[in-house]
């Protein structure tokens, strides 16, 4: 990742252009040409630096409801885990992590009703606990990135 790229990533996480060209205003405001910021978005995008492009939008702001679950599956078991747990849409995002539990999602869903089924699914096609820990109060949405060297 060059200086371009890291100036790319941050301008990007900061304020993405809503513009009907936005990788045009990203170029005109970094000094490059449009073409190069696509084709270092896709590179970005291709090597997995770059996630997906969208908005965060608060789920409670909009009517939704999120909660944080976690549970503790064992080694053998964390591809089975996330098979069952990727194969809902209303899953937004899957972590192993070095702890106990060690298994963690979030849910994003239209209900509590919803966000339970699918709880109940996980934990039934699963055969182990999932620990519900809706959020009680918001302090952060949005991540800003700053990689740029200046």
């Amino acid at each position: 990742m060059d200086k371009h790229d890291k100036a790319i990533l941050t301008r990007m996480s900061a304020a993405f252009p809503l513009a009907p060209r936005p990788y045009q205003v990203l170029a005109r405001d970094l000094g490059l040409g449009e073409d190069e910021v696509l084709a270092r978005v896709r590179a970005l995008k291709q090597d997995g630096l770059i996630r997906r492009i969208g908005a965060t939008i608060d789920p409670r702001a909009i009517g939704r409801y999120s909660t944080l679950c976690a549970v503790n599956v064992p080694e053998p078991r964390i591809d089975e885990y996330a098979r069952v747990v990727n194969d809902f849409a209303e899953v937004t995002h899957n972590y192993v992590r070095s702890s106990v539990p060690n298994c963690w999602f979030t849910i994003i869903a239209p209900d509590k009703a919803r966000a339970e089924e699918i709880i109940g699914v996980i934990r039934s096609a699963l055969d182990l606990p999932v620990i519900e820990l809706p959020a009680a109060r918001v302090f952060k949405i949005g991540v800003r990135f700053s990689l740029s060297e200046d």
